[in-house]
């Protein structure tokens, strides 16, 4: 990760947007400590995309027979 100075960013902000949309990260330091990292925007997760991965989680879950999440739940175990 290419690191520049907080002064620098602001001068050449337009630069690291376009840098960052592009994938990389670039850290930003203010008085020699970083400070900030600006990177590529994370895509957007649907909620159809969520309640996908929990049914896929769901089914692969083994829980023994007769015990069901909602007890788990009941007992602060999930």
């Amino acid at each position: 990760m290419r690191t520049i100075g907080l002064f620098e960013a602001k001068q050449k902000l337009s630069e690291i947007v376009e840098r960052a949309a592009a994938g990389e990260q670039i850290g930003i330091t203010r008085r020699g400590k970083l400070a900030a990292v600006v990177g590529p925007a994370r895509p957007k997760t649907s909620l159809q995309e969520i309640f996908e991965d929990i049914e896929r989680i769901r089914k692969r879950a083994k829980l023994p027979k007769g015990l069901k999440v909602k007890d788990l739940i009941e007992e602060g175990r999930v």
